[in-house]
C-alpha cells in the first residue's frame, strides 16, 4: 500500500476528507519553496501536489502562470523539482504527487522520470495534457507501479468515457470542477455534486478529489461533503505572490492550511 492509499484509509477512519495542496516547486526560490512546503506539511496538509514549472501552462490561470515564470527564472527544471521532492521526503511522509505537463517529462525521458521520481520518494504523477489514449507510450514502459498515475475527469466528460478513465485510475481521480483554467470563479456546487456522484458510482472505490477554482473554507467544506478530497492551488500561490518578500510567508501558508484543513473535518 503506497502513501496515497494509506492517507485515504487513515482519513476515512477519522471521518475526514483530504486537503490536497498545489504549489509550484521553486517559487519564489528553491530555499523558500522548501521552507513554505515544510510549513504546510506540518500544518496538516494531507497530500502535496508539487508543480513542475512550464513555459506554456495552458490549463492554468494567471496566478499559477506567474508562479511558473518566477520558478523558471530561479532556474527550476524537472531534475531540480525531483531534488526538492527528495529533500522534502527526509522530513515528511505525506504523499507527494508530481504535477506536470507532458513536455518536461518527455524531454527528461519516461523511464528515467519513473526511476528518479520513485527514488526521490514521489508517490504519484498527474500529467495535465496526457489523455488516457496517449498515456501508454509513457506508462507502458514503466518497470513497476510505485508511481500512481492520477487521471483527470472534466465536468463535460460523458459517462462511458468517465467509466473508462476510472478503470485505469490509481491513487485518486481528479475531478475538474469547471470548464476553464485554474483559479477561475463561478463554482456551481450543485452541478459539481452531481458529476462527483456519477464519477464515484463508477470509480470502484478510487477516491475522488475535486479541484479548480476552490479558495475558501466554505467552498472546501461544501465540496468535502460529497467528495473524498479537495484540491487547492491558485489560492496558495496567490498567498505566495502577495507576500514574496515577507519572512513570515511560511507561517502565513501554515495558517491558511490549518483553516482549510479544519473545513475537511
Amino acid at each position: 500500500m503506497n502513501r496515497i492509499e494509506s492517507c485515504f484509509k487513515g482519513l476515512n477512519a477519522r471521518g475526514e476528507k483530504a486537503l490536497v495542496g498545489f504549489v509550484t516547486a521553486g517559487d519564489p526560490s528553491i530555499t523558500e519553496s522548501i521552507r513554505i512546503i515544510r510549513a504546510m506539511c506540518e500544518a496538516g496538509l494531507d497530500i502535496l501536489e508539487l508543480g513542475v514549472p512550464f513555459s506554456d501552462p495552458t490549463a492554468d490561470g494567471p496566478v499559477i502562470q506567474r508562479s511558473s515564470g518566477r520558478a523558471l527564472k530561479a532556474g527550476i527544471t524537472l531534475a531540480r523539482v525531483l531534488e526538492i521532492a527528495e529533500d522534502l521526503r527526509r522530513s515528511t511522509e505525506i504523499p507527494i504527487v508530481i504535477f506536470s505537463y507532458y513536455n518536461p517529462i518527455l524531454a527528461y525521458g519516461g523511464d528515467r522520470f519513473y526511476r528518479d521520481a520513485a527514488a526521490a520518494g514521489a508517490d504519484g504523477v498527474l500529467i495535465v495534457d496526457l489523455p488516457p489514449e496517449e498515456s501508454d507510450e509513457l506508462t507502458g514502459t514503466w518497470p513497476g507501479k510505485e508511481l500512481a498515475f492520477i487521471r483527470l475527469v472534466a465536468p463535460t466528460t460523458p459517462h462511458e468515457r468517465m467509466a473508462a478513465i476510472a478503470r485505469g485510475a490509481a491513487g485518486f481521480l481528479y475531478l475538474v470542477s469547471m470548464t476553464g483554467v485554474t483559479g477561475s470563479g463561478g463554482l456551481d456546487l450543485d452541478e459539481i455534486s452531481g458529476v462527483a456522484g456519477r464519477l464515484k458510482a463508477c470509480s470502484d472505490g478510487t477516491p475522488v478529489c475535486v479541484g479548480f477554482g476552490i479558495s475558501t473554507a466554505d467552498q472546501v467544506r461544501s465540496i468535502a461533503s460529497f467528495s473524498d478530497g479537495v484540491v487547492v492551488g491558485s489560492a496558495f500561490e496567490r498567498m505566495i505572490e502577495d507576500h514574496l518578500d515577507d519572512p513570515d510567508l511560511p507561517a502565513r501558508m501554515a495558517g491558511m492550511v490549518k483553516v482549510l484543513k479544519d473545513a475537511t473535518r
